[in-house]
């Protein structure tokens, strides 16, 4: 794939994101994963995980393949009509604008001291209960939310177009919506979802590493502690139930100088999930500001890395 790809796709998604009338393959991944899950999640606990792995290699296989058939055929009308296609496809692996906004959307409810509504606006980012959510809790679960998906919405896609262009993006874009969906630890996907959950955990290994000095480079633009930041991560991130989840959060946690992490409400029961960070000050709506400026510019930042790595491998293969 050519390097100026990845640039104007990453630009697509900073200018525009997912234009709502247009189709986007992850809403089309979601309805398949929604019928295979109803014909394949049923048996006993070592059919449902046999199961949950044929539909992992149907869908991520799937992904790839045919996104590069799709590829070819275009080529085969045009180079510039492959050119244009590919630049679509990779820009609709990247959520860059959209976790923006969903942030932002959080952010404007608690800045009109909305409570009841910044809950629900919460509760479409995460699979918690936030009924009950405080204000601290929200700002809190919002900026968890935007740390965590740094990695998996912008930087995992860009690190995987690099790497293998949009087959490879796309194949990314089906892990991370098979663990979105099926990923739980619950009576119903403990099983079923273990090869989704795995794969998502070994897809943005590297990835979840390389947020690390991105994050404290946009820090450092922000003139944020950076050296404490570093300290938290290397105290803390080992902490986080994900093998991944640990690094982008206890560096946001570092750098705003706030904790993440702690009490959540499932399903009515409370669950203690490792705290990231130490409290130097009660986290309010301020602290969501800083957050997503912090991951505007990382998001800029992820180019510095990866465009390099898309011009090597182009030259090479």
């Amino acid at each position: 794939m050519h390097p100026s790809i990845l640039l104007f796709a990453f630009l697509i998604d900073q200018i525009i994101g997912d234009p709502p009338n247009i189709p986007h393959p992850v809403v089309i991944m979601g309805k398949i994963i929604d019928y295979l899950e109803n014909k394949l999640n049923y048996g006993s606990a070592q059919n449902r995980r046999f199961h949950g792995i044929i539909l992992t290699v149907i869908l991520v296989g799937g992904s790839f393949f045919l996104t590069w058939g799709l590829l070819g055929i275009a080529e085969a009308f045009h180079p510039y009509l492959r050119y244009a296609l590919e630049i679509y496809l990779v820009s609709t692996t990247i959520a860059s604008k959209s976790l923006i906004e969903a942030g932002k959307g959080v952010l404007s409810e608690l800045q009109n001291s909305d409570l009841e509504q910044a809950r629900i606006r919460l509760s479409w980012l995460v699979s918690r209960d936030t009924s009950k959510s405080s204000e601290t809790d929200i700002v809190r679960g919002t900026i968890e939310t935007l740390a965590e998906n740094f990695v998996d919405g912008i930087l995992s896609p860009l690190f995987f177009a690099a790497l293998g262009g949009a087959p490879l993006a796309m194949a990314f874009k089906a892990v991370s919506t098979l663990d979105s969906m099926v990923g739980y630890r619950n009576e119903r996907y403990e099983n079923f979802g273990w090869s989704a959950a795995k794969s998502d955990d070994w897809a943005n290994y590297l990835p979840a590493r390389l947020c690390v000095p991105i994050l404290l480079a946009a820090g450092t633009v922000y003139k944020l502690p950076v050296k404490y930041a570093w300290h938290i991560w290397r105290r803390d991130a080992g902490k986080h139930p994900s093998p991944n989840g640990g690094n982008p959060e206890s560096i946001v946690a570092g750098l705003l100088g706030i904790r993440l992490g702690g009490v959540n409400l499932y399903h009515g029961k409370e669950h203690y999930r490792a705290e990231m960070g130490e409290a130097q000050h009660i986290s309010t709506f301020q602290d969501i500001i800083h957050c997503l400026s912090l991951i505007r510019i990382a998001a800029w930042f992820s180019l510095i890395p990866l465009l390099p790595l898309s011009t090597l491998i182009f030259f090479l293969f």
